[in-house]
């Protein structure tokens, strides 16, 4: 059976839920942004700046990017959709478990999937065998860093023996690091400074999670092939990125203590989120990023949505089965009441044995 794809944060099907579906920052969408939005309804009836000129100049002050390298569209599934029209590749490379969306752009040009399973026992890891796996017979790969849905980090020199190995081999390489800004020293673990290294590089990023912006719907992606832009410019649609997600982005980035404060918060989150995770019967991880990756019991999730918390049942990712989940790392009085459910759910299910 094809699987199907179904993402977190659904929670207009379970409505009143507390979240943990959806990895965005907790700590709500900045004031500044929502003003921002707000204010840009009075130009709406403009068509937006189909260069997206003022956000891209935002972003090469924020990234130390140059604007002609950035690239701006409707969220991070609209770049990944169209880089994939652009390029048309034949056969890809994916890793799996793996974000969903990498799957459905390059089925929706006819290309041929290769798969990398992950394996448990490497914590589900990258490791050499994924350098082995590519060879010249692809045209496309995907790395996400930290990976989604298990967060796992990959080292910067091992990545850019990914990058060396794809350039070797012509294979075009598209690394997601939206999940960067949440690792600790998120500049030791980027690909940008060797942007002009590797021509054959394209860099994904949101204001998604670090924001959270997911209903604006913004994203952005960096690369030093002037070829590969331009063939994505091509083929994308004329005014995807809106007015007001434009204007939104450019408050968003002026909002440097909100993204100091909340980050410094989400981490130590994670941190007391897993030292009290690790008291209960559940195999983790080495989630590195805003969620926590584990393997519980395979109702977990139905039992805690009857308790009215949503978490990210993740079997219907290749590469997984019933049992393995997603959190979200939230707030200390929402992380609290998480374990408290999760404590009484599986002391319930100890105590029925």
């Amino acid at each position: 059976m094809k699987k199907i794809h179904t993402h977190g944060g659904d929670v207009y099907r379970h409505p009143g839920v507390l979240d943990f579906s959806s990895n965005c920052n907790p700590y709500g969408t900045p004031e500044g942004v929502k003003k921002a939005a707000a204010d840009a309804l009075e130009i709406v009836c403009h068509y937006p700046d189909v260069t997206c000129e003022k956000l891209r100049r935002a972003l090469e002050e924020e990234e130390q990017i140059p604007a002609e390298q950035i690239i701006c569209g409707n969220g991070a599934a609209d770049l990944i959709f169209g880089l994939v029209l652009a390029k048309k590749p034949k056969k890809a490379l994916l890793l799996a478990p793996g974000f969903a969306e990498y799957e459905q752009a390059l089925e929706s040009v006819g290309c041929e999937i290769k798969y990398y399973y992950l394996e448990e026992d490497m914590n589900f890891a990258p490791e050499e065998g994924v350098l082995e796996a590519i060879t010249q017979e692809l045209d496309m790969m995907f790395f996400c860093n930290p990976n989604n849905p298990t967060g796992t980090l990959s080292e910067i020199s091992y990545v850019k023996k990914i990058a060396e190995k794809c350039r070797d081999c012509g294979v075009f390489l598209v690394l997601d690091e939206c999940f960067n800004d949440f690792v600790d020293q998120p500049q030791m673990y980027t690909m940008k400074p060797f942007l002009k290294d590797y021509p054959n590089l394209f860099l994904i990023k949101a204001f998604t999670k670090k924001y959270a912006m997911a209903g604006i719907r913004l994203g952005y992606g960096l690369c030093a092939s002037s070829d590969t832009l331009e063939a994505m410019d091509s083929v994308m649609q004329p005014w995807n990125v809106s007015v007001i997600a434009q204007e939104a982005g450019i408050a968003a980035l002026k909002e440097k203590e909100y993204v100091k404060i909340s980050i410094k918060k989400l981490q130590e989150e994670r941190e007391f989120l897993l030292w009290n995770l690790k008291k209960m019967p559940l195999k983790l991880y080495d989630s590195r990023a805003n969620y926590i990756f584990f393997k519980g019991p395979e109702n977990l999730g139905e039992d805690c949505l009857a308790r009215g918390i949503y978490i990210r049942d993740c079997s219907n990712y290749e590469g997984l089965t019933r049992g393995y989940y997603r959190i979200a790392v939230r707030t200390r009085e929402e992380n609290q009441r998480l374990l408290s459910v999760f404590f009484t759910i599986l002391q319930e299910r100890e105590e029925r044995r």
